[in-house]
């Protein structure tokens, strides 16, 4: 017990986030999508496939590591297919924030 007699509030997992760790959350973010750009602008698409829209880049993503590629292929085709559940994960995230209030 506290010399005041109350008890510290039980919050079993769930504290408030410190200014520190959201910021260091939303430049991890960024750094996410600066990596992604970088990937996109230095990644050699094969000639088969050229995509000039985000669908027709995913439809083409398995042919990225084919053949002899640097590392930045095979990077970019993980950073396509982890983004949409990094996403799902953030907006998830949101939502059960909400549910709490």
């Amino acid at each position: 017990m506290r010399a005041n007699g109350k008890k510290t509030p039980e919050l079993y997992g769930v504290a408030p986030v410190g200014i520190s760790r959201y910021f260091a959350l939303y430049f991890t973010q960024i750094g996410w999508l600066l990596l992604g750009l970088y990937l996109l602008m230095h990644a050699y698409w094969p000639s088969t496939c050229r995509p000039d829209g985000v669908l027709k880049a995913y439809t083409c993503s398995a042919m990225l590591a084919e053949g002899e590629t640097t590392w930045v292929e095979p990077a970019l085709m993980t950073w396509l297919w982890t983004t949409p559940f990094l996403l799902v994960l953030e907006v998830m995230r949101r939502f059960k924030k909400q549910e709490r209030r």
